[in-house]
């Protein structure tokens, strides 16, 4: 029988970077590596090898330290290691060599879940984009301007719709993002992917402007999992 692995790992391996960006836009490519490859198949192989159907968790698109190095959504390379067990020879090249701080709250929830297996176990974390996008050396969001947004939108619709077909629940998706959530909708009053949207503030705005309230968020996002679990 075909596992969520076995649908996935191709999927990642012959990922494409789309070839109509706005200029000046760039885009990251880590599937093309053969080091990310081999921790693509690790990862999903370690965490997917079965056919229960997942509850996906979905970000903007993937920022430069994370997935647009490991290949893995809100996963640095230390991360990784040290919470997947998956040793890796990466560099990080984030400020001062510290996991970005989408990641750094994303592995609270998954050790607040009960650990990476657990997590993984129950939920897909991905992105509406799965590729990540820079513009002057920042990360960029595929909504931050609207040629972009309308360039990406078909490769967008394609990324959910594949990626629904691994093994998903349909009941209910995560939504990460309160501007996120608008796209997601859209997305999702045009092909009916997902039969309700929760959504809960994004990672990054979490750590960057509410650093003081984390233990609440934290609370909230485990909360939220929960219940999604348990939707009827």
């Amino acid at each position: 029988m075909t596992t969520f692995a076995d649908r996935a790992i191709p999927y990642y391996h012959t990922l494409a970077a789309p070839t109509n960006l706005p200029p000046g836009l760039g885009v990251m490519n880590p599937y093309q590596e053969p080091a990310v490859q081999a921790i693509v198949s690790e990862f999903y192989g370690k965490f997917y090898s079965d056919t229960s159907p997942r509850v996906f968790v979905l970000g903007i698109n993937p920022g430069r330290f994370g997935a647009g190095v490991t290949g893995i959504s809100f996963t640095t390379p230390q991360n990784l290691d040290r919470y997947c067990g998956i040793v890796n020879n990466l560099l990080d090249t984030g400020p001062s060599r510290r996991p970005e701080l989408s990641s750094r709250f994303i592995y609270q929830v998954v050790e607040a879940f009960g650990g990476a297996r657990n997590f993984y176990g129950r939920f897909f974390l991905t992105s509406l984009f799965p590729l990540a996008l820079t513009k002057d050396g920042k990360n960029y969001n595929f909504y931050d301007d609207r040629l972009t947004t309308d360039a990406l939108w078909p490769a967008i619709t394609g990324t959910v719709r594949t990626q629904t077909g691994f093994g998903y629940d349909r009941r209910v998706a995560v939504c990460l993002g309160r501007k996120n959530e608008t796209y997601l909708r859209r997305l999702n009053d045009q092909q009916g992917f997902f039969d309700r949207i929760v959504t809960l503030d994004h990672p990054r705005y979490i750590l960057q402007y509410q650093a003081k309230s984390v233990a609440t968020y934290l609370d909230q996002y485990i909360t939220t999992l929960h219940d999604c679990l348990d939707t009827d």
